[in-house]
């Protein structure tokens, strides 16, 4: 071997050992599903989805009503923010009777259920005597309470049927009655059928979907067998056929299913401009408040087809926002109805799910062309305060169910307020435990030296 050039023997090198084998990267895309799982199935999910969702849609729902009905005030001698304001009273009073529902126990809303149906059947009784009853586009289903106001009876007999039906199942689950095909028919569907004939009465078949949709999602929580609730079903079909073709405005509404063309006399008028525009909106829209179909061309543009100038005004992307809330909330009611072990919890929080899907259903379709015009408003997000307060107590419903769940509520009592000591804290000053702030800022010593600052 060579020697170095001072004449010793190089020192030999160390052996290069093998480099490490790199950990396998984690594809992102799962990584990604991985954490979009942990947030779903944590206990406080399906509370921050119903508390977070309603309420974005209600704000948003009060910026569209406000840009969709200027023009209409205007056309009626009214100041342009008219409707705005009526709105916006009934979405205050509406959030009281949020926060009532959400923080009412349990027993106290079985409690309510009698005194909600009875009251609700005696208004909508009233609405057919004259002089009291008023007719707004050809429905007898309103009552005038003073001035500008009006409500409607009907839209309380949904929260009505809920309340009632769902502690009516309860009670008899408790029993073990539901096996008998008599004791789940009756007198839940009676009843419905009694609500239904009092809503048709005034000529609103959109209302009376919706009701019949409620039946059908109570009977299916209750497990009513497929040849049961096959029959029911068939009823109601049948019922729902007569009345289309008894009825010249039905059967028109149904024939412009789909249409592209207003068709002879404007039949199809509604219908057509609301796919005209969604169509202008584009992705991103034409900017809020830059309608030009709220100009006297769709009617009903701040109440049934909101949705269109929602689609005009904000694109794709809003129409698109507005359908992932209502599936966030959807989500939301599921998930309270299918891990509740209360009856009558699940009956309830199933009914009131299936009330806000399925009207928004039929309204968004509606205005995509896909289904007939039923002439039912965006639940929360229409002008309309008859139907804003008792959808509002609904969804104060699913955020009591949602935080009464076990791992909700150990969540909650686990949670330390952010700012502040926990209440009840006494004792002196040194006696106390330290504050835990919810914050990642760097914690030092308690005692500093001299020089430190």
């Amino acid at each position: 071997m060579p020697s170095s050039r001072t004449g010793r023997r190089p020192a030999p090198r160390a052996a290069s050992r093998p480099p490490a084998p790199r950990p396998p990267r984690e594809n992102p895309v799962l990584r990604l599903y991985t954490r979009a799982r942990k947030a779903w199935d944590r206990p406080l999910t399906a509370y921050y989805l119903i508390l977070g969702g309603s309420l974005l849609i209600i704000v948003l729902g009060l910026v569209m009503v406000y840009s969709a009905s200027q023009i209409k005030a205007l056309q009626m001698g009214l100041t342009g923010s008219w409707f705005f304001r009526k709105q916006l009273l009934a979405a205050v009073i509406g959030g009281g009777l949020l926060l009532v529902a959400s923080r009412m126990p349990v027993k106290l809303h079985r409690a309510l259920a009698y005194p909600i149906l009875a009251g609700a059947v005696f208004l909508m009784a009233l609405v057919q005597v004259p002089g009291i009853g008023m007719s707004v586009n050809g429905n007898q289903n309103w009552i005038s309470v003073g001035g500008p106001f009006q409500l409607q009876p009907s839209e309380f007999g949904k929260l009505a049927l809920v309340l009632w039906g769902a502690d009516l199942l309860a009670r008899k689950q408790d029993r073990k009655l539901l096996n008998q095909w008599k004791h789940m028919l009756v007198p839940l569907v009676p009843a419905a059928f009694m609500l239904l004939g009092l809503i048709m009465l005034g000529g609103d078949m959109g209302t009376a979907i919706i009701l019949t949709a409620i039946l059908f999602g109570l009977l299916w929580l209750a497990g009513a067998p497929t040849r049961l609730f096959a029959g029911v079903l068939s009823v109601a079909a049948v019922i729902g056929v007569i009345l289309i073709k008894t009825s010249p405005n039905r059967m028109a509404r149904l024939q412009c299913l789909g249409a592209t063309d207003p068709g002879q006399g404007d039949a199809c008028w509604q219908a057509v401009h609301g796919i005209y525009a969604l169509a202008s909106g584009g992705i991103f829209g034409s900017g809020l408040g830059a309608s030009v179909e709220k100009w006297g061309q769709l009617p009903e543009a701040h109440t049934d087809f909101i949705f269109a100038v929602t689609g005009e005004e904000l694109g794709l992307a809003g129409t698109l926002s507005v359908l992932a809330l209502f599936a966030a909330l959807g989500y939301a009611g599921i998930r309270v109805a299918g891990r509740t072990e209360d009856p009558f919890v699940r009956y309830a929080a199933g009914g009131v799910t299936t009330w806000i899907t399925a009207q928004a259903v039929i309204n968004m379709g509606a205005v995509l062309g896909l289904l007939p015009i039923a002439g039912v408003p965006l639940p929360l997000f229409s002008y309309g305060g008859s139907a804003l307060l008792p959808t509002m107590f609904a969804i104060g419903l699913l955020i009591a169910f949602a935080r009464d769940e076990p791992a909700a509520r150990a969540a909650l009592a686990m949670r330390q307020p952010r700012f502040g000591r926990k209440r009840g804290a006494g004792g002196t000053a040194a006696g106390r435990s330290p504050r835990r702030w919810n914050t990642m800022r760097r914690r030092t010593s308690a005692v500093r030296s001299s020089g430190e600052r």
